[in-house]
Formats: C-alpha cells, sequence, structure tokens
C-alpha cells in the first residue's frame, strides 16, 4: 500500500514525539482499544521519509489489533516508530525521553522490543514510570515456538499427515526467531534451509541444525516445502506470487502480503497461506502471561494453541472458499464487535440504574 492510499485517520490516535535537545523524533499509533490497552513493539529503524515512518506505524498498529483480538488477548493493538538517530546521539537519553512521552498516553500504549530495540531499551522506558513490556526477557524464543506450531498445522492440514518429518522448510531471516524457529524444527526432522543477508549468520544457525544456506536474493524462486518469512515485511507481492515454488507459507514477519490481492492469487496458485497475525503471535501471549503470572507450563500450551488455531482457519477456509486471511479477519471482526456492543450494553444499563436511582431520590425528596 502506498503512503497516498493509506488512511491515516484509521487510527484511534496519533502522536508525534519530537525532542530536539535528545534528537528523538517518534511516533506511536494507537490503533483500536476496544479490548485493552493497545499492545505492540518499539521499531527503531531508518525510513525514507517521516511520511513512511508514519505510515508504517500506523500499519503495523492495525496489524496488532488483529494479531492480539485473534489470540483473545486483552489488548488492543498499537506500535511506534522511533526514527534511527544520528551517530553519537546518547542513546538511552532517547530511550528515557521516548518512555516519559509513553507515559503521558496515560496507559493506553503497552510497548514492547521490536526491530531495532533491545530489552535494556525497555527497561529504560520503564525507568520513566511508563507501564512496558519486555523489560525483563525478549520473547522471541516464544514467537519462534509458535510460528513453529504454525507451520506443523500447516503441513499436517495440508499433507494429511502427522509431523513434518522430511518437510523442507525455507527460512527467511535467521535473527533471534529465524534461528530459534529453525532448531524448534530441526528437532522435529524438517530439512532446513536458510537465507539471510547476513550470509554467515545464516552459515552459522545451519550448520548448528544440519540445514543448508540459499543467497538473500535467491529466495522467491527456491523449491520448498514451506516458506517461512522471518525478516522483512511485504515479501509476497502480485510479482512475486508467480515466482513462489513453495506449497505453504507460515512465518514469522509481519505483514507478510503487499495486500489482501495476494491472498487471493495464492489460493489460486493452491498455495495455503497461515495470516502472519496467526502464526507469530507467540510474543504478545508471553508477554501477556507474564503480566498475569502464568507458570512456563501454561505459557507454553498458550503458545502451541497457535497450531489448533491455525488448523481452524485452514479448514475454514477449505470448506468456505474464502481465503484464510478472510477467514482469520472476518473473526477478529466478529470479535471487536460482539466486545463493542457488550461495552454498549453495560454503557446503556448503567445509565439505566442511574437514572432510576435519580428518580426514587426525587421521589423521595
Amino acid at each position: 500500500m502506498d503512503e497516498g492510499a493509506f488512511d491515516h485517520w484509521h487510527s484511534e490516535q496519533l502522536v508525534l514525539c519530537r525532542d530536539d535537545e535528545r534528537g528523538l523524533r517518534a511516533v506511536i499509533a494507537i490503533d483500536d482499544t476496544t479490548l485493552g490497552p493497545g499492545l505492540g513493539g518499539v521499531r527503531c529503524v531508518r525510513y525514507p521519509s517521516d511520511a513512511a515512518a508514519i505510515t508504517e506505524a500506523q500499519r503495523l498498529a492495525a496489524a496488532m489489533t488483529l494479531k492480539n483480538a485473534f489470540a483473545d488477548l486483552p489488548f488492543g493493538g498499537a506500535k511506534s516508530v522511533i526514527l534511527a538517530p544520528e551517530p553519537g546521539v546518547d542513546r538511552r537519553a532517547l530511550m528515557e525521553r521516548f518512555g516519559q512521552f509513553v507515559l503521558r498516553t496515560g496507559g493506553a500504549y503497552l510497548p514492547g522490543v521490536d526491530m531495532g530495540t533491545t530489552v535494556e531499551d525497555l527497561r529504560v522506558m520503564g525507568e520513566t514510570g511508563a507501564d512496558v513490556s519486555c523489560n525483563e526477557e525478549d520473547p522471541s524464543p516464544w514467537t519462534a515456538l509458535g510460528v513453529a506450531a504454525a507451520v506443523r498445522a500447516a503441513v499436517e492440514h495440508v499433507d494429511h499427515r502427522e509431523g513434518i518429518a522430511g518437510a523442507r522448510v525455507l527460512i527467511q531471516g535467521a535473527g533471534h526467531v529465524g534461528a530459534a524457529l529453525a532448531h524448534d524444527l530441526a528437532a522435529d526432522g524438517a530439512e532446513i534451509v536458510l537465507a539471510d543477508i547476513n550470509a554467515d549468520r545464516a552459515r552459522r544457525v545451519a550448520e548448528e541444525v544440519g540445514g543448508v544456506t540459499i543467497p538473500a536474493d535467491e529466495v522467491i524462486g527456491a523449491a520448498c516445502d514451506v516458506f517461512a518469512p522471518c525478516s522483512v515485511a511485504k515479501v509476497i507481492t502480485p510479482e512475486t506470487v508467480d515466482r513462489l515454488r513453495c506449497r505453504m507459507i507460515a512465518g514469522a514477519a509481519n505483514d507478510t502480503l503487499l495486500d489482501a490481492r495476494c491472498a487471493e492469487l495464492l489460493a489460486r496458485r493452491g498455495i495455503a497461506y497461515v495470516p502472519d497475525f496467526v502464526s507469530n503471535a507467540g510474543g504478545v501471549i508471553q508477554i501477556h502471561s507474564l503480566r498475569a503470572g502464568h507458570d512456563e507450563e501454561r505459557l507454553r500450551a498458550e503458545v502451541l494453541r497457535i497450531g489448533l488455531r491455525t488448523r481452524e482457519v485452514l479448514e475454514a477456509a477449505a470448506h468456505s472458499g474464502m481465503t484464510p486471511l478472510h477467514v482469520a479477519t472476518e473473526r477478529v471482526r466478529r470479535i471487536l464487535a460482539d466486545a463493542r456492543s457488550a461495552a454498549a450494553g453495560a454503557r446503556s444499563s448503567g445509565a439505566a440504574r442511574r437514572d432510576d436511582r435519580s428518580e426514587r431520590a426525587l421521589t423521595h425528596a
């Protein structure tokens, strides 16, 4: 989606943050708080323009609404972007100042780690008094565990079998999530292929799991059973769909598709697509579990439920003739509509009770 086509009024709240002394330029996009405070990571990367950064924050915030709602979490969707500062800027001071802006949202935004930020960054933000997540533990391994569950469910659904032994899985990106995913799937007997712009990193992970590597620019045309994007967004476009040589797509990267048209094109080619907001929810599930005080056994069970949700989406899509993206998105729309209806009913009931008390008070006056 180009910047000109994006609806900048889509977000519930948009906050621009500026501090010249500390070199801060940032944006907080709170997409929807129907289910609770907006939960979403803080990115700190370079963008071609300020408008591009704002658009991305809003777009990713909308994706977080889908992710959190589909995973049945008590959070809305939000995202923030810090424009990567110039060399020499005091990073701690930058994150501290951004934490002060987060604090100003009054709890409407709950930040976490994302591309370009760390657990230490979130810890500094939290020192300002802002409510933050990921300030003690990186959720990446749990994101990977959820993606692995989605991959297993996709293979079992498409191939009508149990397990993934022998399935060839191409993982794009050998960072924290991609590396953990490679280990998870290799342990179950999958054949792992890794690609990363950092060829040495891909090679190291491949050696650890007994896999192989391919050049990063050969990912789209590489033969595999499952393509698992775990780095950049929008790798699936109308132009790349025809070049794919996979049978399934399930990964950790947000916004895998350029737009909804790609879901239709994938379906026409018979490629089973697991919506990214379904497969990559392990991290937000871990955040909720930590805040709710769940033990690790319960956390693991909740993350592995991503496999069940994946199977439900793929089966519903097969039976209805709709794309998996349509099925999953419609489920979120129903969840949000029901929550809004329940909230409106509660407000009406509360107003009625107040009116009744007022009438009784007047009667006895």
